[in-house]
């Protein structure tokens, strides 16, 4: 229960983010601000959408890790963009609150994958 609902908020929220940096003009002088290109606020729309996609999919695989991964290291510099930019510690701090689902979901999913492997060894020798 704590896996999906902590996936969820965070494939969700990813969703969104998304969506918003493409549809959102304002967004495209938000990361102007942050002193990125435009083509950076597209490829990390495309990628946000992907991982999400990636991070529900029920499957085993090394990619669940290199989304777990890829999330982390995009809530840390957007924290980071935000600080450097001088932006207020409100908005600063907004990404790093979403690492606590992050995280509940990744370690969450190590404990399913662990109890997985555990049936399937319970099985394999029974």
């Amino acid at each position: 229960m704590i896996y999906w609902t902590s996936t969820a908020i965070i494939s969700l929220m990813m969703i969104f983010s998304a969506y918003y940096y493409i549809a959102n003009p304002t967004i495209k002088e938000a990361f102007l601000h942050l002193g990125y290109p435009d083509y950076f606020r597209v490829e990390l729309a495309v990628a946000k959408m992907i991982g999400a996609i990636l991070l529900i999919i029920p499957f085993v695989s090394r990619f669940k890790e290199w989304v777990y991964a890829g999330f982390a290291f995009t809530f840390i510099s957007a924290f980071i963009s935000h600080i450097s930019s001088g932006d207020a510690m409100q908005m600063s701090i907004a990404p790093l609150i979403f690492l606590i689902p992050l995280g509940l979901s990744y370690f969450t999913w190590h404990k399913l994958q662990s109890s997985r492997r555990l049936a399937l060894s319970n099985v394999n020798q029974g």
